[in-house]
C-alpha cells in the first residue's frame, strides 16, 4: 500500500513538488525550532527581541525590493535555453539584490526617525546588518523559485536543509565561544544572516549548469533584462507584495507598538504558526509552475494536497500549542498559547486565498489578483495596528484571522459570480437554438493556458 502510494505520488508532479516544497518547510520549521529553542535559552529576550525585529524588517524589505523576479523565473525559465536562462536568471538575482540593498540602506536611515523602538537600525553597524540580512532573504528567495520554475524541488530542499544545518552549527560555535566586542543580538544575527548568504553563493557557482547544462550566472547582458523586470513589477510583484508582504510586517508593526520584548513573544507563535501558513503557498507556486511548464493540474487536486498535509498540524498546534511553545520558555507559552491557536484557525481561509490566486495568476487575471490581495492585506494590517496597543500581541493573530476570513468569503463571492454569468452565457443560446451543444457547452466554460514559446501564458477566456 504504502508503496503504491510513494509511485503514485512520485508520477504526479503536482503533488511531488508541492511535497517537496513543503518538505523544505518542515525542515525550515524543525531546524528552526531547533535554531530558535538555542537562541532562547541562552540569550536574553530582549536581544531575541531585536534580532527578530531586525529580521523580520529585512524580511518585509525582500518583499518590497525582490521586483517580482521569482515568478518571473516560473514563468520564464521552464524550456528557455541556456544562454537566455543565465540571462534571466543573473539579471533577476542582481538587480534584485541591488534593489534591495538600496532599499535596505534607505530604510535604516528613514525607519529609526519615525519609530524609536528600530533604534538599533541607526548607525552604520545597523544599516549594514539591514542590508546583509535583507540580500540574504532576497536571494535564498529568488533561488528558492529557480528551483520550482523547473520543478526541482529536491534540490530546494537539500538548499535549505544546508542554510538551516548551517545556521545551527554557527549559533552553537558563537554561543560556545563569544566574540569580543558582539552583543548577543549581533551574535545571533550573524549566525543567521552569514550561513545563508554562503550556501547561496555555493548555489550560484554549481546550481545553474545541474538545472540548465551550459547555463551560468554572469553579468553579460543582463541589461536587456531590465523590459522584463519592468513587467513582472507591474505584474507579479504587486501581487507577491500585497500576498506576502503583511506577514513580513506583522512583526515589524508587532515592534513599533509594542516594543522588541514583545515582538520575541510574537515571533515565536507566528513562527510555529507558519508551518500552516507555508503549505498553500508551496502548492500554489508547485501549482503556477505546473501550469508554466504546460502540466494539467486542477484547483481541486491542488486544494486536495493542502488539505492531506495541513490536517493533522492544524489540529496538534491547536491542542498542544501551549506544550510546543514552553519548550522555548514559560513566559512564551503564557504570551503566546492564545495568539498561536487564533493563528491556527486562519490557516484554512488563508489557503482558500492563496489557491485562487495562483489559478487566477496562471489564467492572466493579475489585477483580480492584486485587488483580491490588497484586501487581504489592507485589512490584516490596519486592524493590526488598531488592536495591538489595547489587545497586546493576540490583537495581531486577531486582526490576521479577520483580514484572511474576508479575503476568503470575497474568494467564494467572485467564484459564485463568475459561475452566474458563465451559466446565464451558456443557457441562452440554448434558449436561442433550442439544444444543447456539449463541445460548444465544454469550449466556452473552459480556461485553458496554452505555453507559448516564450513560456508565457495565453489566456483564452478571461474572467470579468
Amino acid at each position: 500500500m504504502l508503496i503504491k502510494a510513494v509511485r503514485r505520488i512520485s508520477g504526479d508532479s503536482l503533488a511531488r513538488n508541492s511535497l517537496l516544497i513543503m518538505a523544505t518547510t518542515v525542515v525550515n520549521g524543525g531546524l528552526g525550532y531547533l535554531y530558535w529553542m538555542l537562541a532562547a535559552r541562552c540569550v536574553p529576550a530582549s536581544e531575541i527581541g531585536t534580532a527578530t525585529a531586525l529580521i523580520s524588517a529585512a524580511t518585509a524589505v525582500s518583499m518590497i525590493a525582490n521586483l517580482g523576479a521569482g515568478h518571473m523565473f516560473i514563468q520564464r525559465l521552464p524550456g528557455s535555453a541556456a544562454a537566455d536562462w543565465s540571462r534571466i536568471v543573473s539579471g533577476g538575482l542582481i538587480f534584485a539584490a541591488a534593489a534591495t540593498a538600496a532599499v535596505a540602506t534607505a530604510g535604516a536611515m528613514i525607519v529609526p526617525r519615525v519609530a524609536g523602538n528600530f533604534g538599533f537600525l541607526a548607525g552604520a553597524q545597523g544599516a549594514a546588518a539591514l542590508v546583509c540580512a535583507a540580500v540574504a532573504v532576497t536571494l535564498t528567495t529568488l533561488l528558492d523559485n529557480v528551483y520550482v520554475a523547473h520543478r526541482a524541488g529536491h534540490g530546494m530542499l537539500v538548499r535549505n536543509l544546508a542554510v538551516a544545518s548551517t545556521k545551527i552549527l554557527a549559533l552553537f560555535v558563537i554561543l560556545a565561544f563569544p566574540v569580543p566586542g558582539v552583543d548577543w543580538a549581533e551574535a545571533v544575527l550573524i549566525s543567521w544572516t552569514v550561513p545563508t548568504l554562503l550556501v547561496s553563493a555555493l548555489t550560484v557557482v554549481f546550481g545553474p549548469s545541474r538545472l540548465r547544462p551550459g547555463a551560468r550566472v554572469w553579468p553579460a547582458g543582463i541589461v536587456a533584462e531590465l523590459p522584463h523586470l519592468r513587467t513582472a513589477l507591474t505584474g507579479h510583484h504587486l501581487i507577491n507584495l500585497t500576498q506576502a508582504g503583511p506577514a513580513a510586517l506583522l512583526p515589524v508593526l508587532v515592534t513599533a507598538r509594542l516594543g522588541s520584548d514583545a515582538n520575541a513573544h510574537f515571533y515565536l507563535a507566528w513562527m510555529t504558526a507558519s508551518m500552516l501558513f507555508m503549505v498553500s503557498p508551496a502548492v500554489a507556486s508547485a501549482l503556477y509552475a505546473e501550469r508554466t511548464n504546460a502540466g494539467r493540474a486542477g484547483l481541486q487536486r491542488a486544494s486536495v494536497v493542502v488539505l492531506a498535509v495541513v490536517g493533522v498540524p492544524t489540529v496538534v498546534l491547536f491542542a498542544a500549542g501551549d506544550m510546543i511553545l514552553a519548550l522555548f520558555s514559560a513566559a512564551y507559552a503564557i504570551e503566546g498559547g492564545l495568539l498561536l491557536k487564533i493563528l491556527v484557525l486562519a490557516a484554512l481561509p488563508d489557503a482558500v486565498t492563496n489557491l485562487a490566486v495562483a489559478h487566477w495568476r496562471s489564467a492572466g487575471e493579475f489585477r483580480l489578483c492584486r485587488r483580491l490581495n490588497a484586501v487581504r492585506a489592507a485589512s490584516c494590517l490596519l486592524l493590526a495596528w488598531l488592536f495591538l496597543p489595547s489587545a497586546g500581541v493576540t490583537g495581531a493573530g486577531v486582526a490576521w484571522l479577520i483580514g484572511q476570513t474576508a479575503s476568503a468569503l470575497l474568494v467564494a463571492a467572485i467564484a459564485l459570480r463568475s459561475r452566474s454569468h458563465r451559466k446565464a452565457g451558456l443557457e441562452a443560446p440554448a434558449r436561442a437554438h433550442g439544444r444543447d451543444s456539449d463541445e460548444n457547452t465544454t469550449a466556452s466554460a473552459s480556461r485553458s493556458c496554452v505555453p507559448t514559446g516564450s513560456g508565457k501564458t495565453q489566456l483564452t477566456r478571461r474572467i470579468r
